[in-house]
């Protein structure tokens, strides 16, 4: 079995391999806050190349990884992959806008070449064969693989007592305070996104896993509609509301990213609508004005709603007036916690679509089912210092044949989509709804220190206000974040929600809103404590 000194060995001879392969004849290039649509541009107008943006990025991941604990393996052929990209570029057969541009992909998410271990130990030799879907779609868009991004483990849900990152990639830290988390479980990704470790990333959300890293690392994230992007070749918790995602520094960067992964595959038969309902370039609809005359609800109280985090609100909201929109206010008690029925859903989806992911894993992948990873976690000398209540609680599930189920997961999407979120717009005429996506980061908890500060942890039902990214998630529709400014140092955003397939809409309210408010700083604390050491 590969054990973590291994995995960073890995990393240490790509970053090796980068210092002295390529770059003495590549003309270096500043990465740092470069947007992807800036890079893109200086590629097709031949001011730079691949292999100098790639080394670039290697460079920055060599400097600041260490104190981020953002990246678990730079790919071994990244300037590989760029050298490819400059050679059809210099042929003439560029594959399109994102040919050559170096990406971060959460380490849950197959990409062939690169193990996948999910944040475990049990998949420590879990190399794929093949590329899962979104990541054939990247490469066909001529996308450098970069290596893999940092997760919660298993997308977080082991444990509800608190588990910040995984064994195998560690402890993340937030780039504006390392002492502050990142959020789960797309944390590599976020982190890489707002550090400029990758000219973008992409991660994976079942709950607010893309939305919550991109509020709290101050960069802009889409969970679009259930299954507009095939899910097939990722690690999964659950087929009900898992979703990958990109994540980056602009609207319009995410725009890019999500127009060369959305689509339908007959692996994933829920995608089927996908390829009706996508745009083949959401950057086409991007426009400043996109907000004038437009009539969006407002929500607020949901989860980070508070005193403190009020005055971003509120200033947000005079900015989306100033350009042109018509704001209504949405009472709260139109929604509901259903963190409980969520909890319901996952434990019982894990099992059944975990065991469908690992039937296909290599042979040197021993663990096939949920149990044997539960098993593998008791005396595996890194995993047994963690506990595994989810697990141990959907292992204890007896198949979503179950009335349990069948009468949860009903109630949960009608009551978070067609009844909450699809009622609110129907019923007050609004083309989207605008809330606070969350509270600032908070401190890093200890290890198993956490307990019931999970999205599935046991609670009385409606003791604490409803989730809006965990709202979406259960109606299926599409959720983006975008920086909103600063409380006590520390980005928080606002998100852009609509109805099933509405994310062109939704990348052009937060675009309009985007360079209106112009709210994105970069962070500076990662920097400041590598230059202290």
């Amino acid at each position: 079995m590969l054990n973590r000194p291994l995995i960073y060995g890995a990393l240490a001879s790509a970053l090796l391999l980068a210092s002295c392969s390529k770059t003495e004849t590549a003309k270096p290039y500043a990465v740092e806050e470069a947007p992807l649509s800036q890079i893109s541009a200086d590629l097709a107008a031949g001011k730079t190349t691949s292999v100098a943006v790639t080394s670039a990025y290697i460079d920055r991941i060599k400097t600041y990884n260490g104190a981020l604990n953002a990246v678990i393996l730079v790919a071994p052929n990244a300037l590989d992959q760029a050298a490819a990209a400059d050679k059809r570029r210099k042929d003439g057969k560029a594959l399109g806008p994102l040919d050559g541009i170096p990406v971060l992909i959460k380490d849950n998410i197959d990409v062939a070449g690169m193990v996948t271990t999910g944040g475990s130990y049990a998949l420590t030799e879990n190399m794929p064969a093949k590329d899962s879907e979104v990541a054939r779609r990247l490469r066909a868009a001529g996308v450098v693989f970069l290596g893999k991004a940092n997760t919660s483990q298993w997308a977080g849900l082991r444990t509800s007592m608190g588990f910040n990152g995984s064994t195998v990639g560690g402890s993340p830290k937030n780039p504006y305070d390392l002492t502050k988390s990142p959020a789960g479980s797309s944390s590599g990704s976020g982190i890489a996104a707002a550090a400029s470790l990758s000219a973008a990333a992409v991660g994976t959300d079942t709950t607010g896993s893309v939305i919550a890293p991109s509020n709290v690392n101050g960069i802009v994230g889409m969970r679009p509609t259930v299954a507009l992007i095939s899910r097939h070749g990722i690690i999964p918790v659950s087929s009900f509301q898992d979703t990958s995602g990109p994540m980056g520094r602009s609207v319009t960067d995410v725009a890019m990213m999500l127009s060369a992964m959305a689509g339908s595959d007959p692996a994933d038969p829920a995608s089927k609508d996908a390829d009706a309902n996508k745009a083949a370039d959401y950057t086409k609809g991007l426009s400043t004005d996109a907000l004038k005359g437009k009539k969006l609800g407002v929500i607020r109280g949901f989860s980070g709603y508070s005193d403190t985090t009020k005055p971003v609100f509120d200033a947000a909201v005079e900015v989306l007036k100033a350009q042109g929109a018509e704001l209504v206010d949405i009472p709260l008690d139109l929604f509901e916690d259903l963190s409980q029925e969520q909890r319901t859903i996952m434990i019982y989806d894990i099992k059944q679509d975990m065991a469908a992911y690992l039937k296909d894993a290599p042979p040197a992948v021993k663990a096939r089912t949920l149990a044997d990873l539960i098993e593998f976690n008791k005396t595996e000398e890194h995993e047994k210092l963690h506990t595994q209540d989810l697990f141990e609680a959907a292992e204890a599930t007896t198949g979503r044949d179950n009335p349990e189920f069948i009468k949860t997961a009903e109630y949960a999407k009608r009551r978070a989509g067609e009844d909450g979120y699809g009622k609110a717009m129907r019923d007050y005429g609004v083309s989207a709804l605008v809330l606070l996506t969350g509270g600032p980061a908070a401190v890093i908890p200890p290890d198993e220190g956490a307990a019931g500060g999970h999205p599935a942890s046991v609670r009385e039902k409606g003791s604490r206000p409803p989730s809006g990214s965990g709202t979406a998630a259960l109606a299926g529709y599409p959720d983006l974040n975008v920086p909103a400014g600063f409380v006590d140092g520390m980005p928080v955003g606002i998100s852009f929600i609509g109805m099933p397939w509405s994310e062109q809409t939704l990348l052009a309210y937060g675009f309009a809103y985007e360079q209106a408010s112009k709210k994105r700083m970069p962070p500076e604390a990662y920097k400041k404590a590598v230059a202290a050491k």
